[in-house]
C-alpha cells in the first residue's frame, strides 16, 4: 500500500484508516509506504505542524517513509526544523533518505546514518532499510527532489544527485543479497527533467523493481511499465506507481518475482477513500484535532468577501488564468497587504511581490475566517524587505514572466507597481517597462542603476522559485526579514478593510498585442453584423455616450470602454483577445453576458 502528497487533509482519514485495515485483513504481510510532503496544506498542519498526521501514521502503522520538499518548509522560521525532527522522533516507524545530506544542521545529530539496515529503529532515518514480506528481503531507499532548494527552506541541509545515489544503494542492497527493490521517491513521475523524475530514474538505473512516487500528485491508476533504458534498450521492467494526492487514494501494489528477482507479474489499483466507512477508532483520534482546527477555523476576522476571490488554475490548458500566471483580485489583496505592513517599518519600500505558488486557495463570498486566510497562505512565510537596482529588478520580472503562457509558480504578483510584457519575445527579453507609484500617485519608470527597496516573503527574497538575482541580494546581505506571519498580515489588512473587493487593475499585462497601432472607434460604427462581424486586429477604444449595445466584433488586442453608461451596455457575441478595459466607466451597468474575454477584464 501506498501515499503521497497528504499535505496534512483530514477530512477522510477515517476511510482511509479503514481501507488500511480491510487490505491488511487480506494480506497482513503487506506493506505501507509514504512517498512524502505529510507537512504543509491545511490547518491541520499550521495548528499541529505534522503531530496530527503522525497519530494516524501510527495508528496505520506505516512501515517507512520518505522526505517530500514540503517536510522542509520551516526551515526558514525561528524554530528551524524542529517541526520536523519531533515529527521524526515521534513515528513508530523508520525513514529512507539517500541523497538527502543532514549533517550539517545539529538538529538531526544522532537521528541519520548512510547504512543500509536490516533491522531499522522507528524514529531514525537511513539510506536504506531491508524488510522481510512473505520470507523474501525487500530493500527500500528513498529520494527527494533536489529542487527542494529552490522550492522549500532547507538551510543547511543539501541535496545530492539522485542518478548516483541510487546507484549507490542499489549495489548495497545487491551486495547484501538483495534483488527485490523499491525506491520510495519524491522527484515526480513527469517532473522538471533538469531536476529529476522517475521515469528518467526508471531509465538510468539497473536494478530497481518498483517506484513509489510522489511529489507530481500524479494519478496512475495502473503501474506503469519502463522496460527500456535510456539509450532505448531492452531492460528489466521497472513498475512506477502514484496515488495522486491529499488522501483521496489509498495506492495498491502487488507484486511478483522470479527467483532472480525479476518481475514477472504484477497487479495494482487505487482504492477511493471516500468509497469506505468511517473507522470509530480513527474518529476517536481525530476529534481532539479537528475540534481545535473547527475552532479556529470558523473565528472571523471581521471581513466580508463582496465577490468569490477565486485562485483559478489551467489544468493543462494555458489559455485559461491562472494565479500561477496572471493578475488576480486575491494576488492584489494579497500584494496590497504585504506593501501597507512594510512600509510600516520602511517606508522607502516601493512595491510588493508574492509568489503564485504560494497562493493556495481561494476565498468565498462573504464573511472570511480565519481557517480561510490561513489556508490561502499555509505556508508560515515571513515578511522580508530587499535591497535591488532597478537592473536587478527587471531580471527578476524576466523569470516571473518567463514560462508565460506556461504555469509558473514563480509568477510575481504586484503592489505599488505596474509591469508591462511581451510574450512574443525571447525568454529572457520580455519585460518592456516597470513603473512604480511615488508619493504623488504618478507612475514613475525604474532605472536600471537605481536602488529601491521591494518586500516580498522571505521565501521569495532567499531565492525560491529559482530566483537567483534574489539570492544573491540575500548572500551579499540585502534582505530584511521582518519575521511578521503572512497569513497574520493578509488577516490585518482584510480586518482594516471591512469590505473587501479587490480588482484586477493592468497592474501586470502583456503588451504584445499593443504592437498593432492602436485604434479609436466610433460608437455607431464598432459593430459589424452576425454574418460579417467586424474584426479588429490592434488595441480599440470605444467612447460610449449615446449607445447601448456594441456586438458582433473581434478584438483581436485590448478593448478599452470610455464615457458614460447613461442606462445599461450590453454586449452580443463580441469576442476580445487581449484584456477589457472598464476602468473608466461605470460597470454596475455593464451586462457582461455576450462578451469573451482571454486576457484580463480590468475594472
Amino acid at each position: 500500500m501506498h501515499s503521497n502528497d497528504t499535505h496534512a487533509n483530514l477530512a477522510n482519514i477515517a476511510r482511509k484508516v479503514t481501507a488500511v485495515k480491510e487490505v491488511r485483513a487480506k494480506k497482513p504481510n503487506a506493506l505501507l509506504l509514504d512517498a512524502g510532503d505529510v507537512f504543509s496544506g491545511t490547518l491541520y498542519f499550521n495548528e499541529f505542524k505534522g503531530q496530527a498526521d503522525l497519530a494516524f501514521m501510527n495508528l496505520m502503522k506505516y512501515d517507512v517513509m520518505t522526505f517530500g520538499n514540503h517536510e522542509f518548509d520551516l526551515g526558514a522560521t525561528p524554530e528551524g526544523h524542529q517541526a520536523l525532527v519531533d515529527f521524526i522522533k515521534g513515528s513508530q516507524f523508520p525513514f529512507v533518505s539517500s541523497n538527502v545530506d543532514f549533517s550539517k544542521d545539529t538538529k538531526f545529530t544522532g537521528l541519520f546514518t548512510d547504512l543500509i539496515s536490516s533491522e531499522p529503529q522507528n524514529g531514525k532515518i537511513y539510506n536504506g532499510i531491508i524488510k522481510e514480506v512473505n520470507g523474501e528481503k525487500v530493500g527500500i531507499f528513498g529520494l527527494t527532489t533536489a529542487e527542494t532548494k529552490d522550492i522549500s527552506s532547507p538551510g543547511s541541509i543539501a541535496f545530492e544527485d539522485y542518478i548516483t545515489e541510487a546507484k549507490k544503494a542499489v549495489k548495497a542492497f545487491e551486495d547484501k543479497g538483495v534483488n527485490k527493490i523499491i525506491a520510495l521517491t519524491h522527484i515526480g513521475f513527469d517532473d522538471n527533467p533538469a531536476y529529476d523524475n522517475d521515469q528518467i530514474l526508471a531509465k538510468s538505473v539497473e536494478g530497481i523493481d518498483v517506484i513509489v512516487g510522489g511529489h507530481s500528485h500524479t494519478q496512475l491508476d495502473k503501474p506503469v511499465v519502463v522496460d527500456k533504458n535510456i539509450a532505448g534498450q531492452a531492460k528489466a521492467a521497472t513498475l512506477i506507481v502514484q496515488a495522486y494526492q491529499y488522501n483521496d487514494y489509498l495506492g495498491t501494489f502487488d507484486v511478483t518475482f522470479n527467483n532472480k528477482g525479476v518481475v514477472v507479474a504484477h497487479n495494482g489499483a487505487l482504492l477511493k477513500v471516500a468509497d469506505y466507512a468511517e473507522d470509530a477508532q480513527a474518529l476517536a483520534t481525530l476529534k481532539p484535532f479537528k475540534d481545535k482546527v473547527e475552532e479556529l477555523s470558523n473565528t472571523e476576522t471581521g471581513a466580508s468577501a463582496s465577490i468569490a476571490l477565486d485562485n483559478p488554475r489551467t489544468g493543462g490548458d494555458n489559455t485559461k488564468p491562472s494565479v500561477r500566471k496572471n493578475e488576480t483580485p486575491l494576488g492584489n489583496l494579497i500584494t496590497d497587504g504585504m506593501l501597507k505592513k512594510a512600509k510600516q517599518y520602511n517606508n522607502d519600500v516601493i512595491m510588493a511581490l508574492q509568489n503564485g505558488g504560494g497562493i493556495r486557495a481561494g476565498i468565498n463570498q462573504g464573511p472570511i475566517t480565519v481557517g480561510e486566510v490561513i489556508t490561502v497562505l499555509p505556508f508560515g512565510n515571513t515578511l522580508a524587505t530587499m535591497s535591488l537596482t532597478g537592473k536587478e529588478l527587471k531580471e527578476a520580472l524576466e523569470v516571473s514572466v518567463g514560462q508565460y503562457p506556461a504555469e509558473n509558480g514563480g509568477f510575481l504578483h504586484v503592489s505599488g507597481a505596474k509591469v508591462e510584457f511581451d510574450s512574443t519575445k525571447a525568454k529572457g527579453q520580455r519585460i518592456v517597462k516597470v513603473s512604480y507609484m511615488d508619493g504623488q500617485g504618478k507612475y514613475v519608470e525604474i532605472q536600471d542603476n537605481v536602488t529601491y527597496t521591494i518586500a516580498t516573503n522571505a521565501f521569495t527574497a532567499k531565492g525560491g522559485d529559482g530566483y537567483d538575482v534574489f539570492k544573491k541580494a540575500y548572500e551579499e546581505g540585502r534582505v530584511t526579514d521582518l519575521g511578521l506571519s503572512d497569513w497574520e498580515n493578509l488577516a490585518e489588512h482584510i480586518t482594516s478593510l471591512g469590505t473587501v473587493n479587490p480588482k484586477v487593475e493592468g497592474r501586470v499585462v502583456d503588451v504584445s498585442n499593443s504592437q498593432v497601432p492602436d485604434e479609436t472607434i466610433a460608437e455607431t460604427e464598432f459593430s459589424g453584423t452576425v454574418t460579417t462581424p467586424k474584426v479588429y486586429e490592434g488595441n480599440v477604444t470605444v467612447d460610449i455616450n449615446n449607445i447601448s449595445i456594441l456586438e458582433n466584433a473581434v478584438v483581436k488586442g485590448h478593448l478599452i470602454i470610455t464615457g458614460t453608461v447613461t442606462n445599461e451596455l450590453s454586449f452580443v457575441n463580441v469576442k476580445v483577445e487581449g484584456n477589457l478595459d472598464l476602468s473608466k466607466i461605470d460597470v454596475d451597468k455593464v451586462d457582461f453576458d455576450g462578451i469573451t474575454v482571454n486576457g484580463e477584464t480590468i475594472l
